[in-house]
């Protein structure tokens, strides 16, 4: 299983940890939740960016912690894509604001690293067809979610180490 990340730090701000970081915590998402091979790409921006995005494409005009577009996820009347044999499984796009994971952060009580790692997993459950638009989804999404954090080090008992 090799999971592809494409990362892209567009504020400058998410330093060479918090990005190790990521890519530690999403290939241990892909390898518990046995994905295969992927691809998928993890782009940090500022409120006003993700907020630009939030409004054109999912008409809410306000910043947002994480957006996910999900390459496998079709809406009525689009065929679905399928992968090629032998090719890598293209996930779709995780958009994270760095200023947003910051307030959190400080609101919650944990770390820089905790909030990041959780946003980009969070972005990436939902790549893969987890959801919360119900409360069946949302205790399936979440338990799957802290089970996969605190495996890897980064669960609400830690200080946010893995």
């Amino acid at each position: 299983m090799v999971l592809t990340i494409d990362m892209m730090d567009e504020t400058g701000t998410v330093g060479e940890k918090d990005q190790q970081l990521v890519m530690r915590l999403l290939e241990h998402a892909a390898e518990m939740e046995k994905i295969g091979d992927a691809e998928v790409s993890v782009t940090f921006m500022d409120d006003e960016s993700i907020r630009a995005i939030n409004r054109d494409y999912r008409e809410k005009d306000r910043a947002t912690d994480v957006i996910s577009f999900a390459l496998e996820e079709t809406v009525e009347g689009e065929m679905a894509l399928s992968t090629p044999a032998g090719m890598p499984r293209i996930l779709g796009d995780i958009l994270i604001s760095t200023e947003t994971a910051d307030r959190q952060a400080g609101e919650y009580g944990h770390s820089r690293e905790r909030e990041i790692g959780f946003l980009a997993l969070h972005g990436f459950l939902h790549l893969l067809g987890y959801d919360h638009m119900n409360d069946e989804d949302e205790k399936r999404m979440f338990g799957r979610q802290e089970e996969i954090l605190k495996l890897f080090g980064l669960g609400r008992d830690t200080d946010g180490r893995p």
